[in-house]
């Protein structure tokens, strides 16, 4: 797939790089986005069947920041300038969104047998108008872009 994607220029076309070994071999990627209070959190506790480390629920705007649910032997949450280094994970590149982002981006690791066949992304709920790009410190549109050019789905 690499030769073709060099022989017809792939990346001239289209702006996402090549995709590394990891990328390329990473389990398939859901990504849930929508409007806050709509239930995507509720949603991964759904298909779980359990609470997940780091998972905040609530009237008002509680997920503040993107999050990787992987499977893990244990429970716990990772930074995301962690994850954003982690030769194994499928997260390198992030760090170009900078140290506000990365502040606002965790892995959530737990044993789960859904998480051993796909990564869930779960994101901030979108917000209106100007809070949208002011609010956040980093580029939303460009985070929410770079994980929807790697995701296998994206649910709405």
């Amino acid at each position: 797939l690499s030769r073709a994607e060099k022989r017809y220029r792939y990346d001239f076309f289209y702006e996402s790089p090549y995709l590394t070994d990891v990328e390329f071999d990473a389990k398939p990627q859901v990504m849930l986005v929508g409007q806050y209070s709509v239930g995507k959190t509720s949603f991964i506790r759904y298909m779980l069947g359990r609470d997940f480390p780091g998972a905040r629920i609530g009237p008002e705007p509680t997920t503040d920041r993107f999050t990787c649910l992987i499977n893990g032997p244990e429970e716990r949450t990772i930074p995301g300038n962690a994850l954003s280094v982690h030769p194994d994970l499928p997260f390198r590149g992030l760090e170009r969104f900078g140290v506000s982002f990365l502040s606002r981006f965790e892995g959530s690791q737990c044993p789960s047998s859904v998480l051993r066949s796909i990564t869930l992304v779960d994101t901030p709920g979108i917000l209106s108008g100007e809070k949208q790009r002011t609010n956040r410190g980093y580029d939303f549109t460009k985070v929410v872009s770079w994980f929807a050019d790697r995701a296998d789905l994206i649910i709405l």
